[in-house]
C-alpha cells in the first residue's frame, strides 16, 4: 500500500493547519487520488491492522438500506455509536430531555426501548448512506433503489457513463446525524473488468480512509461477481484530505513500517447477488499486518 504511505507523507510535508467542526484541528490538503489494481491483491493496510469485521458489517448495513446502528451494535461494531449518540442528544436537549452517556445510550439501542421523541428510535441516524443508496426519495412518494439500478445498468449497458450512486441528498443533509463523507461513486467497464471511482469530500486519512478503501474495493468485487465481470481498479479521489493534529505521531509511526504483501479476499462461490452476501461469505487470506496503532476519534 505504497499509495497510502505516499499520502501520509504528502499531508505531513505539504498540509496546512486548519480548524474543523470537532475542534481538534487538522493538517490538510485539497485534492488527492490513489489507484488500486484489485488483481494485485485486496487493498487492506498492512502497516497497521485494520478492523475488517467493521468494514464488512458496515458495508452490509449500507446495502440493507439500514440507518439505525442496532444491527452494527448487535454484531460488535461500534464505529457509529458516537455519531448516533450525538444525534440523539441534540434531539433530546431540544425537547428538554436529558442527554445520555455512551454506555447507557448503547444499552437503550439494544433494548429497543421507546425514546420519547416522536419518529425517533434509539440508534437512528437520519437518512444516511443506506437510505440514499437503497431508497432515495422521489416525487409522489416513490423511492429509487440506486444500487439495484446501477447493477442492472452495468449488466445491460456496460458502456454507459451514468453508472453513478450518490449519497449527497441536499434536501436531507440537515436531518442526518453526519452528512456523507464518501458522497458519490461511479462504475466503469472495460475489457471484462469492473472499476469504481469514489469521490470523498472529507477524508480522515488515519482512521477513516483505510476503511473506505477496503469497503469500496469489496463493494466493487461483490458487484463484479453479480455482473459476471472481473474486479478492475478502485480509484479513490478525495477533497479535504487531512490528518487530525492528534494523529500526526501515529502517522509517523506508520511511515516507519515497510508495507507487506497484500492479502487476498475470497468471496463465497454460491453467492450471486450483491444483496445476498452475509458476513461469513468473505474470507481474507495471507493477511500479515503490523500491530494496531491506536488513535483517538474526533466527533
Amino acid at each position: 500500500m505504497k499509495q497510502y504511505q505516499d499520502l501520509l507523507r504528502r499531508i505531513l510535508d505539504e498540509g496546512v493547519v486548519k480548524s474543523d467542526r470537532t475542534g481538534t484541528g487538522t493538517k490538510s490538503l485539497f485534492g488527492h487520488q490513489m489507484r488500486f489494481d484489485l488483481s494485485e491483491g485486496f487493498p487492506l493496510l498492512t502497516t497497521k491492522k485494520v478492523f475488517l469485521k467493521g468494514v464488512i458489517y458496515e458495508l452490509l448495513w449500507f446495502l440493507r438500506g439500514d440507518t439505525n446502528i442496532k444491527y452494527l451494535v448487535e454484531n460488535g461494531v461500534h464505529i457509529w455509536d458516537n455519531d448516533a449518540m450525538r444525534h440523539y442528544n441534540t434531539l433530546a436537549t431540544a425537547q428538554g430531555l436529558p442527554a445520555l452517556a455512551r454506555e447507557e445510550f448503547v444499552e437503550r439501542v439494544l433494548s429497543g426501548a421507546q425514546s420519547g421523541i416522536e419518529g425517533y428510535r434509539y440508534g437512528d441516524l437520519g437518512d444516511v448512506y443506506g437510505s440514499q443508496w437503497r431508497s432515495w426519495p422521489a416525487p409522489e412518494g416513490k423511492t429509487i433503489d440506486q444500487i439495484k439500478n446501477v447493477v442492472e445498468l452495468i449488466k445491460k449497458n456496460p458502456d454507459s457513463r451514468r453508472m453513478i450512486v450518490s449519497a449527497w441528498n441536499v434536501a436531507e443533509i440537515e436531518e442526518m446525524a453526519l452528512p456523507p463523507c464518501h458522497v458519490l461513486f461511479q462504475f466503469y467497464v472495460a475489457e471484462g473488468r469492473l472499476s469504481c471511482q469514489l469521490y470523498q469530500r472529507s477524508a480522515d486519512t488515519f482512521l477513516g480512509v483505510p476503511f473506505n478503501i477496503a469497503s469500496y474495493a469489496l463493494l466493487t468485487m461483490m458487484i463484479a461477481r453479480e455482473c459476471g465481470l472481473e474486479p478492475g481498479e478502485f480509484i479513490h479521489t478525495t477533497g479535504d484530505t487531512h490528518l487530525y493534529l492528534n494523529h500526526l505521531e501515529q502517522a509517523e509511526e506508520q511511515l516507519s513500517r515497510t508495507p507487506r504483501p497484500l492479502p487476498k479476499m475470497i468471496l463465497a462461490e454460491g453467492v450471486k447477488s450483491v444483496f445476498d452476501f452475509e458476513y461469513e461469505d468473505f474470507t481474507l487470506v495471507d493477511y500479515d499486518p503490523y500491530p494496531t496503532i491506536k488513535a483517538p476519534m474526533s466527533f
